[in-house]
């Protein structure tokens, strides 16, 4: 099993990079994500998955292991290959898929070319509790928190709130509020009557 690969940038593409380690090129299929955290360096390590079948091995590279977890959960779930994966982590980030499938956001994991209604859904029935129990996800709270708090401070600039005050209204609202309850709206009212 190949754990990382360390070496030279020899190449990088949206979809792929050649590392060159003690002179040989490794090929690595890569997403979006990684790419935009490597696409200005010359020396870098990425984290792989190797798939074997049966008419091709296969290197998949992520820039983190975090990337690398969620190919790895998202992979698990019956009718998602590596290739529909990578999609994924080209189309939304690793924190916007650990969000959307423990909040059952349907609609975002649609907007990924190739997942239909149903594919999302499964994605968000299996992984759900996987995500739950594997400790090899970033702060969910924080992430889903400051996620709403973002929208909530838009919201109220929008209702023609100044955007200090509102980020300390959100701030008191969130505050006293149970993270795995969390509703935007409930967070705009809270933070109206505060205002």
């Amino acid at each position: 099993m190949i754990a990382y690969i360390e070496g030279k940038l020899v190449e990088k593409t949206p979809t792929y990079a050649v590392i060159d380690c003690a002179g040989v090129g490794y090929m690595i299929h890569i997403s979006l994500n990684t790419f935009s955290k490597i696409k200005d360096i010359e020396k870098c390590k990425l984290f792989i998955h190797f798939a074997i079948k049966e008419d091709a091995h296969t290197l998949y590279g992520f820039y983190d292991e975090y990337e690398r977890k969620i190919f790895r959960l998202l992979i698990s779930v019956s009718g998602v290959g590596a290739s529909t994966a990578r999609m994924i982590l080209s189309s939304l980030n690793s924190d916007e898929i650990q969000i959307a499938i423990k909040s059952g956001d349907v609609a975002t994991l649609r907007k990924v070319k190739g997942i239909g209604e149903k594919s999302a859904q499964r994605i968000i029935v299996d992984l759900k509790d996987k995500m739950d129990k594997d400790v090899v996800l970033k702060d969910f709270s924080s992430s889903l928190q400051n996620n709403f708090k973002n929208e909530a401070i838009s919201a109220l600039v929008l209702l023609g709130f100044n955007k200090n005050i509102a980020e300390k209204a959100i701030e008191k609202a969130t505050k006293t509020m149970d993270i795995n309850n969390l509703k935007l709206e409930t967070i705009i009212k809270e933070a109206l009557k505060i205002l």
